[in-house]
Parts: C-alpha cells; structure tokens; sequence
C-alpha cells in the first residue's frame, strides 16, 4: 500500500497519473481513428453498412475476448506492467496496418487487433492501479484516471475534425491522419515503459478454473449483479438514433458524443471522491439508478433540451460504471484483482452483444420499448444488489 507522502498535490500517488496520461495517448490516437473509420471504411475502402456492423461486432468481442486470460497471467506472475505494455504495445503495432493498406480486408484486421491489444491491457493495469492507490482515495485515482483517459476521447475526434477540416476528405488526408494519430500511440509506450514497476504475489501453481474457485464471494455475487445489469447496456448507437430523430443533424450529433465525454471527465474524479466518503457498494448502486432514470428519459423524450440533459446524466453513469466498480472489485478481491477485473470484464462483456440484438429488435418495434426494456433490467440489477449486498460480505 502507498505511503501518503507518495500522493502528489492532487492527492493521488504519481503512478496514477502517469498510468492516466498513458490512457490519454492511447485514446487521442484511437479517438482520432475512430471518429473517422466507419466513414473511411464505407466511402474510401467501399465496404457496405453491414459489414461494418459485422466488424464492429467482431471488435466489441474481442474488446472482451483476453481480459480473463490477461489479469489470470498477471496474477499468476505477480507482473503488472509487461502484460499492460504488451496490451497497448499490440494496440499500437495494429495501427500500423493503416499505413501501409486500405483495403476492406486490412481495415477489417486492424479494427479486431486494435480491440485485443485493449482487452490484454486492461485487468493488468487496472490491478496495478489498484496497487498504486491508496483504499480511502482508491474511487479518486480510478476517477482521476478515468478522466484523463475519456479526455482523450474528447480531443481525439476534435483534431480528426481539425485535420480533415484542413485537408480535405480525401485518401491522401486520410493517411496523413493515421500518421498523425501514431505520434500520441507511440509516446504511450515510451512513458509506461518509464513507470516503475509494482508486483504483485506470484500465484503460480493455480490454473484459471482454481482461481475461479478461490475468488471470493463477495465479487461473485457482485458478478450476478453485473451480469443482470448487462443486459441492460444497448449500444451508444442507439442514443445517437434517438437524437436524430427528435431533429438533431449528424454534426449536432457528433457534439453530443463530446458533450457526454466532457461530463465524464468532469464527473469521473467528483464521484470517485463521494464513492470514498459514502463506500463504492452505495455508487454502483447509485449507476444502477442513474441508467434506469436515463433510460425512462430517452423513452420519453421529446424535445432537445431534454436529449442534451440525457447526454449530460449519460456521462455521469458512465463515469461510475467505468471507475467506481473497478475500484469495488480492488475493495471485494484483495488477492487476485487482476483476475477479478479481467473475469467481470469478459463476463459482461459477452453480454453486452446480446443486449444489443435484442434493443435492436425492441428498436425496430418501437423504439421507446428499447429504452423501457433497458429501464426494467437496471432495476432488477439494482433488486438483485440490494438482496445479495455484496458490499457487507467479510473480505
């Protein structure tokens, strides 16, 4: 456990910075990739729609596919960072193949590598994370984490829209952008390759199915909550959808994505620190809660206003969702974390295609059936919360 002496003016230890300002070089890159690639792929590679819903599935899986196997190696080795380096170094290797082709086939490869380059990353860095913060400031550092990386995700489709403003829509500025969007990629690398290493206590005579065994009840139980809440976790897409149609344009549209980052970033490290002060078990209830309200909100919604308060409380839910129950899952599994992390990661991550087919089928239907279906599940998960309390098991 840190020392406080450790923690810096802002009241994190200074890994916890640097680990932060690593997620911001990774996503100002991909940001600027992705703000651009569906266009990309469909007008200058002339793919169709529905291919890229297939690649983008293949993507959300693999996005997935390695947190288990990653965060078991992690906690079997006791090492943190060569699993991290090795998660963003892939990341970084598959950008490369849009140097070099733009064709359907080589973006396709791209967009499924990039994502396992980010599943293999995620457990052992956010178990080394957990190691680096300090239990009564842990919910800050994850926040003050997840802020800096969603800024990234802020700026990254503001310098694409800078540069293809400036350049054109051609191939040519196409390829300048991907080069561009290397330099930050690279320099991730380069400063967590500076950041000192903090192991973990090697477990090396367990394999994955014993360490299943051995994770401890609380986070199972935790686990059936998530699952349940999954099922509730339709696609970003379909808030866009709504947008549009109450009268929001396609560039109005790419506004609320940034304003829903932008409420991240600003909301992540305030409710890390009210997660401190009340205990994490009462914000992941609090997220259950928040979803269930902006989903009867996007049912019901009808004018703009209302749309942009929506965008607004979305980024507040994604703030606890994505920080405060990592750093639950630090509180619940002290021994085998990276495990833990990557097992919570890869269960709801399978679930989350499911809960996509079935919004899009309630969408074609009607759409506020989606939203209402979405409503229902968050608060079954939030029932099944309170009934199992896995934040009052014994550690």
């Amino acid at each position: 456990m840190p020392d406080d002496s450790e923690n810096n003016k802002l009241g994190v230890h200074p890994d916890v910075l640097k680990l932060g300002l690593v997620s911001f070089l990774t996503d100002l890159s991909s940001e600027m990739i992705f703000a651009v690639f569906a266009v990309f792929f469909t007008t200058i590679a002339g793919a169709s729609a529905a291919l890229l819903g297939v690649i983008e599935g293949c993507a959300d899986l693999a996005a997935s596919s390695l947190n288990y196997l990653s965060g078991w190696l992690s906690d079997r080795t006791g090492r943190r960072k060569v699993f991290a380096l090795a998660g963003y170094g892939f990341s970084t290797l598959a950008k490369l193949i849009l140097l070099v082709s733009s064709s359907v086939a080589g973006l396709g490869i791209f967009r499924v590598i990039e994502r396992l380059g980010k599943s293999f990353r995620g457990p052992p860095r956010d178990a080394w994370l957990s190691t680096v913060a300090d239990k009564d400031t842990r919910g800050y550092a994850f926040g003050v984490h997840k802020a800096l990386d969603k800024s990234g995700a802020v700026l990254g489709p503001l310098a694409a829209y800078g540069l293809l403003s400036w350049l054109g829509e051609g191939l040519a500025s196409f390829r300048i952008l991907f080069w561009v969007a290397m330099v930050p990629a690279l320099l991730s690398i380069l400063v967590l390759s500076q950041v000192k290493e903090q192991p973990g206590i090697p477990r090396q005579r367990e394999n994955m199915f014993e360490t299943w065994g051995v994770l401890s009840p609380a986070f199972k139980r935790y686990l059936v909550t998530s699952g349940i809440f999954s099922l509730a976790y339709f696609s970003f897409s379909f808030l866009l959808l709504k947008a549009h149609s109450i009268g929001f344009s396609v560039k109005d549209v790419v506004l609320l994505y940034a304003l829903f980052n932008i409420a991240c970033v600003i909301a992540a490290p305030l409710i890390g620190k009210l997660g401190d002060h009340l205990g994490r078990g009462h914000m992941v209830m609090l997220g259950y809660l928040t979803y269930l309200l902006m989903s009867l909100g996007f049912a019901f919604a009808s004018e703009p206003w209302q749309i942009i308060a929506l965008f607004l409380l979305f980024g507040v839910f994604y703030a606890i969702d994505e920080a405060q129950s990592k750093a639950f899952i630090a509180d619940l599994e002290q021994e085998r974390r990276g495990a833990a992390i990557g097992l919570h990661n890869f269960v709801t991550g399978l679930i989350y295609l499911p809960a996509s087919l079935i919004a899009g089928a309630l969408w074609l239907l009607q759409p506020a059936s989606a939203f209402l279906f979405a409503a229902g599940l968050a608060l079954l998960a939030l029932g099944a919360f309170l009934l199992l309390r896995p934040d009052r098991l014994p550690r």
